[in-house]
């Protein structure tokens, strides 16, 4: 959850007078992350550049995040100040303990706007609805299509969606594909803000690839949690079908809760010697994976608006993904993409891209594409619109 004090346009808010431009302050808590620095996911990622950016703009931002994942004790991070809320450390309660608690946390600061990040938490929009807040929601994408969650929870998730979009002010959707999901299902118009990435500064070391046993170009990176619907076991198999002994496969990620899948997985990695698992890692060591693969692969049956992919084509690399209609919404070529669970298919792609030229007209193009279209610094700005239309 986090607690942003904005500057907005000139205007009335919540019934104040129009002091001139810059004077109003608004508060907007936000909840639905774990936290961050160094927590994997999406929405975590997502909230570490958004709520930074609107530090910058002269936001006095607090997140309440969840202990099990960050310290204990408040601190500071780019601008935004982290306060930690207990919570059980488990995938089903996790998330509804946190929220609950985050929104009567907010009741008491009072914000003009509860922004509400993804499905699960959006169940206590109403809740707020009637403790007298306007709140936005972000839809990150359906997570009752994850394959870790049996059909009640599936269906208690569907209801949690439906609670969002009814009952929030302004609802803001990711992509295109889930704000006309969001359209067809509930008759609710959405905006659509992507997810966005910083365009990197590729580093020059290479001590990550000396620690994994790596050669320049000679390795298959994907990144991403060690949960079903991200296929990376389909990935091993279908590494495990080229027999290349020059090629390694590198996996960067793991399990937020380990279970029978993610065990399994590393099981399965560990019978090859050529398939290299990092656990998670970021900053300097994840750069300095993305800047010298040969080829990045996103096998998942199930994105919002996938960043790690983002972060792969942002720093030029040549990339294939699962042809779902989340990573539809990213502009690959239409042979870059292949089946979801066909390993077969995902064998023949590696074998075909990790040997074809890489041009450096190509890699610019794509980089110059990434700029304009996710760029963090725009999607700050639209989000400070919505919350002044909904605040209004």
């Amino acid at each position: 959850m986090f607690l942003c004090h904005c500057k907005v346009k000139e205007g009335t808010v919540r019934g104040r007078p129009h002091p001139a431009k810059g004077d109003i302050q608004m508060k907007i808590a936000v909840v639905g992350t774990r936290g961050f620095p160094g927590v994997q996911g999406g929405v975590e990622t997502h909230c570490r550049q958004l709520y930074p950016g609107l530090a910058d703009r002269g936001c006095d931002v607090t997140v309440f995040a969840r202990k099990p994942y960050v310290d204990s004790a408040p601190y500071t991070y780019r601008g935004v100040r982290v306060i930690p809320l207990s919570c059980p450390a488990n995938k089903f309660l996790e998330a509804v303990v946190h929220t609950f608690k985050g929104v009567l946390k907010a009741r008491v600061i009072k914000p003009d706007i509860l922004h509400i990040h993804a499905v699960g938490p959006s169940l206590f929009v109403p809740l707020a609805r009637l403790l007298g807040m306007k709140v936005v929601i972000t839809n990150h994408g359906p997570d009752y299509n994850r394959k870790k969650w049996p059909p009640p929870a599936r269906m208690f998730l569907r209801f949690c969606e439906r609670m969002g979009a009814v009952f929030a002010n302004e609802v803001i959707a990711i992509s295109d594909s889930i704000a006309a999901d969001i359209k067809n299902k509930y008759g609710r118009d959405s905006v659509v803000i992507p997810n966005g990435v910083d365009l990197p500064s590729p580093p020059d070391t290479e001590n990550a690839l000396k620690k994994y046993g790596l050669r320049n170009g000679r390795y298959i990176l994907a990144v991403g949690r060690f949960v079903p619907e991200k296929g990376f076991d389909d990935l091993i198999g279908a590494f495990n079908r080229l027999e290349l002994e020059d090629l390694k496969l590198v996996i960067a990620g793991d399990a937020d809760h380990e279970d029978r899948y993610s065990r399994a997985l590393k099981a399965k990695a560990r019978s090859n010697e050529n398939i290299v698992l990092t656990g998670f890692i970021t900053g300097r060591p994840l750069q300095e994976l993305y800047s010298h693969a040969g080829l990045f692969v996103l096998p998942s049956y199930h994105e919002g608006l996938p960043i790690v992919l983002l972060e792969a084509m942002s720093y030029g690399l040549s990339c294939i993904a699962s042809d779902i209609p989340a990573n539809r919404n990213v502009e690959l070529e239409e042979e870059r993409f292949f089946e979801p669970g066909n390993v077969a298919s995902l064998a023949d792609k590696i074998r075909e891209f990790i040997n074809r030229p890489w041009r450096a007209a190509e890699r610019r193009r794509q980089i110059a594409l990434i700029n304009d279209k996710y760029n963090w610094g725009k999607i700050a700005g639209r989000t400070l619109e919505v919350y002044e239309r909904a605040a209004r």
